[in-house]
């Protein structure tokens, strides 16, 4: 089984983490059969935690996660948080495949949705 884990900075405000559950639907609604399921994980200011959620993949028969960085840019927590949360749950299950995508801002299609929103 193959998981899509997003990975979000999480805050604070629960209307601004709930808007990242409305895109994990939207996401899930359009991934198609490549993935077996889709969930968001949070680093601070919400749950669950990107450790929580690799831990019940992980007991549930997932074998391979791909995880989206859901950040613009390539600050501490792009660069060193995720990667440590990622070696955790790999020294937990060193029989388990986790790949990390660029984060968001770092994609190319990254323009062309600032396009769009701009030309609305």
């Amino acid at each position: 089984m193959k998981k899509l884990l997003i990975a979000a900075h999480g805050s604070r405000i629960s209307s601004s983490n709930d808007e990242l559950q409305v895109l994990v639907e939207k996401v899930s609604d359009n991934l198609g059969v490549a993935f077996d399921g889709v969930e968001v994980a949070f680093l601070e200011f919400a749950s669950p935690s990107i450790e929580i959620v690799l831990v019940d993949f992980f007991n549930s028969q997932t074998t391979e996660v791909v995880v989206l960085p859901y950040f613009l840019s390539a600050g501490a927590h792009v660069m060193n948080d995720i990667p440590r949360e990622i070696q955790k749950a790999l020294d937990q299950w060193p029989d388990k495949k986790i790949t990390v995508l660029p984060h968001i801002g770092a994609l190319d299609t990254m323009a062309g949705v600032i396009v769009e929103a701009c030309n609305r």
